[in-house]
């Protein structure tokens, strides 16, 4: 049985904005100028902001005369600082998943940069990572390949659900599924703010879990999320053994296990009854 943990990146796993780490400190400008300067362009343009602060990406590092490569963008990742427990949270929970029979499968939908992201070292426990990302000419980024906006998010999970994790691949994702490689009900959504929520509230309607991601002293920031009903429980970003994250996640993890079994157990059954006639999911 497969489960997915599908995760925000920025806030949710990091501090912070990815942006805000070695990329703007490299610009050499104060992390608000270039988050104005992107509202700005976003606003006078009445454009999509992800597309704007990728083009202030190419901008700023043309003006500042930094080659804007894949190599340069993966070493923007090497410093990021993660919340507590993230380095170790992907082998624990891991474990605990083998014992209970579930394989479990990581996944980062963001609206950051993957390249950054791919410079992590968490980097390796993703089956996929859904980001935004560059057109490179002569190994230069010169254009947004992807871009990832909070509506645009839930467009991965149908993927993930699907098993169709490459993005040239139309024809499977529009195709009606006979079987899910992974069913709804055994994904578990972690985000932090309103960008996460289109995803947040597809997961749980569809009877999987949705987590919100506070930081402590901003629990007013989720208060709307918990309140309007979109996610299932609101816990601290914390990802330390013992949290009440980790708590969380394993019972999530241990009740879709359960009911799992119980539906293989009931397939059997049936499958008995009907003279080992096999019954399909």
């Amino acid at each position: 049985m497969k489960v997915a943990l599908i995760y925000d990146f920025d806030k949710t796993l990091s501090t912070t904005d990815m942006q805000n780490y070695d990329f703007i400190q490299n610009l050499g400008i104060e992390v608000s100028k270039f988050w104005e300067e992107t509202g700005k362009l976003t606003k006078d343009n009445e454009a999509d902001k992800i597309l704007c602060y990728m083009y202030e990406m190419i901008k700023m590092c043309k003006e500042k005369n930094i080659s804007l490569t894949r190599e340069y963008l993966q070493s923007c990742g090497k410093n990021i600082v993660f919340h507590n427990g993230v380095l170790d949270w992907f082998s624990r929970i891991n474990r605990y998943a083998m014992t209970l029979g579930v394989e479990l499968k990581h996944y980062i939908i963001s609206s950051g940069i993957t390249e950054i992201i791919e410079g992590t070292e968490i980097y390796k426990y993703f089956e996929k990572v859904y980001g935004c990302s560059f057109i490179y000419e002569n190994g230069v980024a010169v254009w947004p390949k992807m871009s990832v906006n909070y509506t645009q998010k839930t467009q991965f999970l149908f993927r993930i659900a699907k098993g169709a994790l490459d993005l040239t691949d139309d024809e499977m994702i529009n195709k009606k599924a006979k079987k899910l490689d992974i069913e709804y009900r055994n994904m578990i959504y972690l985000g932090d703010g309103l960008t996460d929520i289109p995803c947040m509230k597809l997961i749980k309607e569809r009877g999987g879990s949705s987590i919100a991601l506070y930081h402590l002293g901003k629990e007013d920031k989720i208060m709307d999320i918990l309140n309007d009903d979109r996610v299932n429980i609101a816990v601290p970003a914390d990802f330390s053994e013992g949290s009440k994250l980790d708590e969380a996640v394993k019972l999530m993890i241990g009740h879709m296990a359960l009911l799992g079994n119980l539906k293989n157990k009931e397939k059997d059954e049936i499958s008995a009854i009907l003279g080992g006639k096999k019954i399909e999911n």
